[in-house]
């Protein structure tokens, strides 16, 4: 009987106290800045070095390039850049790695689908995704890019 009263007064006292929850879908929720979310992609500065590739726990970074069709210029050309967010841990690893910093975290978290094949996203999706960067990662915009939504 002593832990039926306990239980009630419990439910009584917190009755009466403000509630705290968040209209979600209407109103974004602010995330912290160190938030690791959704990566963005800026594929003009990568170099191919599969770095992100090898460093990833999960392997769910695909990297390929070819050699430079410009005779002049050394190195490779990025030609898919493709995660898969059905694997991906979001651990940050790429983006710390990343010598170009063409990896950057931003924090942006909906990625929620009906299909699994919705959660592969390739080179374009990821260089369009430019909502949310976070604020040590802004001068890893691209010139004349969205505005940063804090």
């Amino acid at each position: 009987m002593k832990g039926i009263m306990k239980g009630l007064g419990f439910t009584f006292k917190h009755l009466t106290q403000k509630k705290v929850t968040y209209a979600y879908p209407e109103v974004p929720i602010k995330m912290p800045d160190r938030f690791r979310g959704i990566q963005y992609f800026d594929p003009e500065k990568c170099i191919v070095c599969n770095q992100c590739a090898r460093v990833c726990p999960t392997e769910c970074i695909t990297l390929t390039g070819k050699a430079n069709p410009d005779p002049e210029k050394k190195g490779k050309v990025i030609d898919t850049y493709d995660i898969n967010f059905e694997i991906c841990i979001l651990c940050d690893l790429c983006t710390e790695v990343c010598p170009t910093e063409a990896i950057v975290m931003t924090n942006n978290f909906e990625l929620s689908s009906f299909s699994r094949d919705d959660l592969f996203k390739d080179m374009q999706w990821l260089s369009s995704n430019t909502q949310n960067i976070r604020q040590e990662n802004n001068s890893a915009m691209p010139k004349g890019g969205a505005k940063k939504d804090v």
